[in-house]
């Protein structure tokens, strides 16, 4: 199957054709490091990291740039308010960023550009968007007029009479209509700044993507993505502002734009009480289990994150893991470890049901289902001589989605399910389960994990009477599994 897209500029899904043959150009909107990153933020770049490594595993080359916001009122109003430097309250707020990102296993971009190396660039491109008549100078600063851009609003879906509505002119600026936007900012006394043909200033916020996209991967480049919240006024600002300097659109082939993310059924905020800043909630939380979390989700979708639903993405973590450990430990079939016959057939349809699901517009959802089912099947991989490819297939497509199949946290997190379980837990496991199923050694998850598959192995051969033996057999021991459409999970009770 061809990889295909949803391109939020024509809101359908379309089969994915680079620019230029075996090489993508990707620009996502990166950070803008006035105070710390929060769980939203890494969201929207942990989706772009496992579409950026799906291209790879393709075998396209991709060029990935994702720029910093280094100048911006937030940042000089954050210096200004604690007696630093901006630029010292940036690099503080940035290298925090980054360190949650490592903890994420969000791979480096290959250029990571900053505003403020960019400013002759910036310019250039003002001057010439005032030059062919779509920018004037006034006193407060440079500012793109939107009625000289015909297309604009359709990115978003809105008409200008509709975008007139709540307008207004704030009273510090001297634009010449309520929906122009600032290219160019006049510095006011104190405030850093940069020499321009106008005044001394520094760039809107809206340019100097124009720009950075424009010198590091021209037009039209691939793909540009970022938050569903960049979608208006941001990425229709560019829009009107490259393609007004364009022989012909587009700036960019696909936009790609992900969902919003929700804290207990509420938007974060500090006027809420809500905002937990993102190295906190890893400090909280197994990262990678909040990488699984957003995996089961699809990408457009909104999620509302709570602390049940980050201990369902634990509990499936440790399931995939288990599954890995027990496969990766079988001895090979026939006790010389070349590949068996049978191995490709048993462990071909989940691997095509996962390649499947992230050619769909990288359906991350259907993906990490599709191992779930693997997992659940691991006794009759076992049984079928297969563990060695399965597991290769695992090591593999987990790390296509920026998951380890083998890292564990240095140390139990609070609240690890696992804690609860009795010093003899696998004792009374296997007292429980007599003659029905022999436990290898193993630790306490992997254990769980292998009653599991042998439970839903004897469902598939509709032997209910071992399933049910094989469910009783948790329970008492202090593990409680619940079925769904999704598959089966389970909860320590003891």
């Amino acid at each position: 199957m061809a990889l295909r897209l949803y391109n939020s500029r024509t809101r359908t899904v379309e089969p994915f054709v680079p620019v230029r043959e075996g090489h993508v150009r990707i620009y996502v909107c990166g950070l803008t490091p006035s105070a710390e990153a929060h769980l939203g933020h890494a969201r929207s770049f942990m989706f772009f990291d496992v579409l950026r490594r799906y291209l790879v595993h393709r075998g396209y080359r991709v060029t990935y740039v994702q720029n910093v916001t280094d100048i911006d009122d937030r940042s000089i109003a954050a210096g200004i308010a604690s007696g630093k430097p901006w630029n010292e309250i940036v690099e503080g707020f940035y290298q925090s960023f980054k360190r949650s990102m490592t903890r994420l296993h969000v791979l480096e971009p290959d250029r990571e550009p900053r505003a403020t190396e960019f400013i002759p660039q910036i310019v250039e491109m003002i001057a010439a968007l005032i030059e062919r008549g779509h920018a004037y100078a006034v006193g407060d600063g440079v500012y793109f007029a939107v009625r000289s851009f015909p297309r604009y609003g359709r990115l978003s879906g809105r008409e200008i009479d509709e975008l007139l509505v709540g307008a207004r002119i704030a009273p510090d600026e001297q634009k010449l209509d309520p929906l122009d936007f600032a290219l160019w900012k006049f510095a006011k006394p104190g405030e850093p700044s940069w020499p321009s043909p106008w005044g001394a200033g520094r760039p809107g916020w809206h340019i100097e993507c124009s720009a950075m996209s424009h010198v590091l991967l021209g037009e039209p480049f691939d793909i540009h993505g970022g938050g569903f919240d960049l979608i208006f006024p941001h990425h229709e600002n560019e829009i009107a502002q490259s393609e007004s300097l364009l022989p012909a659109p587009p700036m960019a082939n696909i936009w790609m734009h992900g969902g919003l993310l929700q804290f207990d059924g509420k938007k974060m905020s500090k006027s809420l009480g809500n905002f937990e800043p993102l190295t906190d909630l890893l400090d909280r939380h197994d990262p990678q289990a909040i990488r699984m979390l957003f995996l089961q989700a699809g990408y457009r979708k909104p999620l509302n994150f709570t602390e049940e639903s980050i201990d369902g993405a634990t509990i499936g973590l440790r399931r995939l893991r288990a599954a890995y450990d027990a496969l990766r430990a079988a001895p090979p079939a026939n006790g010389r470890g070349e590949p068996h016959e049978g191995e490709h057939a048993l462990v071909a349809p989940y691997a095509a049901r996962f390649h499947e699901a992230l050619d769909d517009d990288v359906n991350t959802a259907g993906a990490v289902a599709a191992l779930f089912e693997l997992a659940g099947t691991t006794s009759a991989l076992l049984a079928g001589g297969a563990a060695s490819r399965a597991a290769a297939f695992l090591h593999e497509a987990m790390g296509l989605l920026g998951i380890s199949p083998s890292e564990r946290p240095a140390e139990p997190e609070p609240g690890d399910p696992l804690e609860a379980l009795a010093p003899d837990f696998i004792a009374r496991l296997q007292a429980s389960l007599g003659d029905a199923l022999r436990l290898e050694e193993a630790a306490a998850g992997a254990a769980i994990e292998a009653v599991l598959a042998a439970r839903n192995a004897a469902r598939q051969e509709r032997d209910f009477a071992r399933a049910d033996r094989l469910r009783r057999a948790l329970t008492e021991a202090g593990v409680i599994l619940t079925d769904s459409k999704a598959g089966t999970t389970w909860t320590v009770v003891a």
